[in-house]
């Protein structure tokens, strides 16, 4: 696992989102940063599994977390604009922002994919990521110290057959971390934007992609949590436009 010790209060003071929080990794991201004293913004479509993590981390003493059911599939430019109203209205900015959620959508070639589901990956796993981007980025020049952290994939870094729409959305989830930390290199030295590989891993999402897989051999979401709290602490400051792997 990537090699880095998190100090009990890394996070202690800062506002983070976390988008997929509900289940998986993000669910992992946004309990660790509620330990290490994080306000937590539980983006997700399914409230319940929001609710029982809110119970979980208020249970633990924890900075009480917040809320936010939020659909990215069918949200539209003016549910963005409330989300970000509403951040700067109850914290006034914010000091992280993990874009987790993702759907795998259907593994075939290309050739065979319907138009209709690579448009509906790309809308949640890539346009929606875009706007919620753009429309948080105010609230993230209004930190001291943000951190932008984009989940990505081994198929983002190296074209891999039959990966279908999953594949090209993680190219453009690398082509947009990029882009936008040379831009905010100059125009807003105090946010970063970075991108995490967590390689196979646990979860929900890996069981549909490999259904014949045994999970024992790919750790836990919450064993590959090291790197996503190096980037969302202070440690990671001037590190930007990089592609790091949670898995060395």
């Amino acid at each position: 696992m990537y090699d880095y010790d998190a100090r009990p209060d890394l996070l202690a003071e800062r506002v983070i989102l976390v988008t997929g929080a509900g289940r998986g990794i993000g669910e992992a991201a946004a309990s660790a940063f509620a330990a290490h004293g994080a306000t937590v913004l539980l983006l997700g479509r399914t409230e319940s599994h929001l609710d029982e993590l809110y119970d979980r981390i208020e249970a633990a003493g924890q900075p009480q977390p917040v809320v936010v059911p939020f659909d990215l599939e069918i949200a539209r430019p003016e549910h963005y604009a409330e989300l970000a109203a509403m951040i700067e209205r109850e914290f006034g900015r914010l000091d992280g922002l993990l874009h987790n959620a993702s759907i795998i959508g259907p593994r075939m070639a290309l050739e065979q994919l319907p138009g209709i589901e690579f448009a509906r990956v790309m809308n949640i796993n890539v346009n929606a990521m875009f706007l919620l981007t753009q429309a948080l980025l105010p609230l993230l020049r209004a930190s001291e110290d943000a951190s932008l952290v984009f989940t990505s994939s081994s198929v983002g870094r190296k074209g891999r057959a039959y990966w279908g729409a999953y594949g090209v959305s993680k190219f453009a989830t690398e082509g947009l971390m990029q882009t936008l930390a040379d831009e905010l290199e100059n125009t807003a030295p105090n946010v970063r934007a970075n991108s995490v590989n967590p390689g196979g891993t646990r979860t929900g999402m890996r069981a549909q992609a490999f259904p014949a897989e045994n999970p024992e051999v790919n750790p836990t979401p919450q064993e590959i949590m090291p790197v996503y709290l190096y980037l969302m602490g202070p440690d990671s400051k001037g590190v930007n436009g990089q592609a790091l792997s949670a898995r060395a």
